[in-house]
């Protein structure tokens, strides 16, 4: 299910809170440039505004609207609400990319045969086309932010964040109502 693109906190669930004797550090204080949670963001927003940069120069396309061509690239045809779910990115950002792709003629909008109320979205020619250029850009910005590190600490790195996503989602599915 999409998120709404505004969205209440959600209390943390009994389980995940720490007690202080399993916080590390002596009577641990919050610097925000230690935090985790922080660090993690602005890593991903400085990786993104990099990308963001190269895919609007070379292409006009947005962060959303590139996410929905990889995802399409891969698996199509979606609904928007299944983009939602892989892209991990709210109803109206979904909405708003497809709507400019399809006026670019990147994306393509079909009926849903199973349900009358949503439409299937795939890549054009055009899109195809743009994907395969754009694949090689993405690929190789990846290379590059990740050179420094060996093989072995890449895995690690990937395995360390799948489990971090997966823990956050649980969280966030224990804290629903």
């Amino acid at each position: 299910m999409c998120a709404s693109s505004t969205s209440a906190a959600l209390p943390l669930p009994a389980s995940a809170q720490a007690s202080p004797k399993s916080l590390p550090g002596p009577a641990r204080s919050l610097r925000l440039e230690d935090y985790l949670p922080y660090r993690l963001s602005v890593a991903a927003n400085a990786v993104s505004q990099l990308i963001a940069r190269a895919y609007a120069d070379r292409f006009g396309l947005t962060v959303p609207q590139w996410r929905l061509m990889a995802v399409l690239g891969e698996d199509s045809p979606l609904t928007q609400q299944a983009l939602c779910g892989r892209t991990v990115m709210d109803k109206v950002t979904v909405l708003r990319a497809a709507r400019a792709l399809v006026q670019r003629r990147l994306v393509r909008r079909q009926p849903n045969a199973e349900d009358g109320r949503s439409h299937r979205l795939s890549l054009t020619a055009a899109g195809e086309r743009m994907y395969a250029q754009v694949v090689p850009l993405a690929l190789e910005y990846e290379a590059v932010l990740l050179r420094g590190l060996a093989p072995g600490q890449v895995r690690v790195l990937e395995q360390w964040l799948r489990e971090l996503q997966q823990t956050a989602a649980a969280l966030t599915r224990e804290s629903q109502p």
